[in-house]
């Protein structure tokens, strides 16, 4: 096996552990089934060999002493919980990988609280591997020269900086061109924007290089509440207030497209409006989702300025600010900018996820604001899962 490329546990995003505690407290016992998906029109069947090296590799890894030190100082881990990690190991029995249909196929199946780590560990390993083969020629100044023309895109922009300011977070680990290059576009990031670059989703680097940590739910958290012991008219619901019972009013992110906006503003009653302290947009037209965020609080007789509005899905920089310009003075809001930072050397990111299909044996489905986006393995229940929630076909 050539360079090991996940090293430390806490390369990793920082909801992986915030689910992750939520799952220890509430749902011990629960089983869940994830599947790889990769969108690109690739072949990945090629890594398979070294995909498996880099797995047992990872399942070697336990926590460092000064690592688990870290994590006790973030307000929102509780001390049994970090605790659990000081013991933790990933089990790689869990992961199937394989060859079917001429495709990379990956499978993880078991305890919640194991299979969630996974994810990011496996789509970064992916990514790397990919890179070492098949852009192994890639000069780095051209990344180089990238990043520093998205710099001076936001210094000339000049937007405002503070609570109602430009506020840009690294979200770049699952798709990042290497673990070196995300490195360093983080040191060069809090460097050269310091009054913008406010954070990173990787705990790791967030350690590091002595920045803020970022991030609380996946699409996971609310896709497995469809399978937990609630009625599924009630299961985004029943995650929400799940969320509420652990944090307490901490990590008030809520993540809105896992059935859909229109759903999700439904079951968003004044209860959980206040308590949460906004809302994360990760598809559909982000124009159009944040105006119906406002208008949501507007209608609740809360201060949108109160509240943040925080954007995900696939930005650039144009994008990112553009988007600022449209709601400024209006919101706060924040941009998790991910491939365009990690993987942007002047070849194609794979575009691939790793998504829950199976909790506690029954079906669960991600149906988001974006064609193509969709994700399970059982039709039948995406149809009843729309109906149920007044989803449009």
């Amino acid at each position: 096996m050539r360079e090991q490329i996940i090293t430390s546990l806490l390369d990793t995003d920082l909801y992986k552990f915030t689910m992750q505690q939520a799952m220890l407290h509430q749902y011990p016992n629960t089983d869940v089934v994830a599947k790889f998906k990769c969108r690109s029109s690739i072949d990945l069947t090629a890594l398979l060999p070294e995909l498996r090296e880099q797995i047992e590799a990872l399942a070697g890894l336990t926590f460092k002493q000064d690592e688990i030190r870290y994590l006790k100082q973030l307000p929102y881990l509780k001390p049994d919980f970090v605790d659990f990690l000081a013991t933790f190991k990933l089990q790689a029995h869990y992961i199937n990988v394989g060859i079917e249909d001429n495709q990379l196929a990956v499978t993880i199946s078991g305890p919640w609280v194991q299979v969630t780590h996974f994810e990011i560990f496996l789509l970064a390993i992916i990514s790397e591997l990919y890179s070492r083969r098949y852009y192994s020629t890639v000069s780095i100044d051209e990344g180089r020269q990238r990043l520093y023309q998205k710099i001076k895109q936001i210094k000339q922009a000049q937007p405002d900086s503070g609570r109602l300011g430009f506020k840009l977070v690294d979200f770049g680990t699952r798709r990042r061109f290497s673990r070196n290059w995300h490195y360093e576009v983080v040191d060069v990031l809090k460097h050269e924007l310091p009054d913008f670059f406010v954070g990173t989703s990787n705990v790791y680097l967030a350690r590091e290089m002595d920045i803020a940590p970022i991030g609380t739910m996946a699409h996971e958290w609310i896709q497995a509440h469809q399978g937990l012991d609630v009625r599924l008219v009630d299961s985004q619901k029943a995650a929400l207030e799940a969320w509420v019972k652990e944090y307490r009013g901490e990590l008030g992110i809520a993540l809105t497209d896992t059935i859909s906006m229109q759903a999700f503003l439904r079951d968003f009653d004044r209860y959980l409006a206040k308590v949460f302290d906004g809302l994360r947009h990760d598809s559909g037209d982000p124009i159009l989702w944040g105006e119906g965020a406002l208008a949501h609080y507007k209608a609740l007789d809360i201060d949108p300025k109160s509240k943040q509005l925080v954007f995900s899905d696939g930005l650039n920089i144009t994008q990112a600010l553009n988007i600022y310009q449209h709601f400024k003075g209006q919101t706060q809001t924040s941009f998790g900018v991910g491939t365009h930072l990690s993987h942007d050397l002047g070849v194609p990111a794979i575009n691939m996820v790793l998504k829950l299909v199976e909790c506690n044996g029954q079906p669960v489905a991600k149906l988001s604001d974006s064609p193509g986006k969709v994700m399970c393995h059982d039709e039948t229940f995406v149809t009843y899962l729309k109906q149920v929630f007044a989803v449009a076909a």
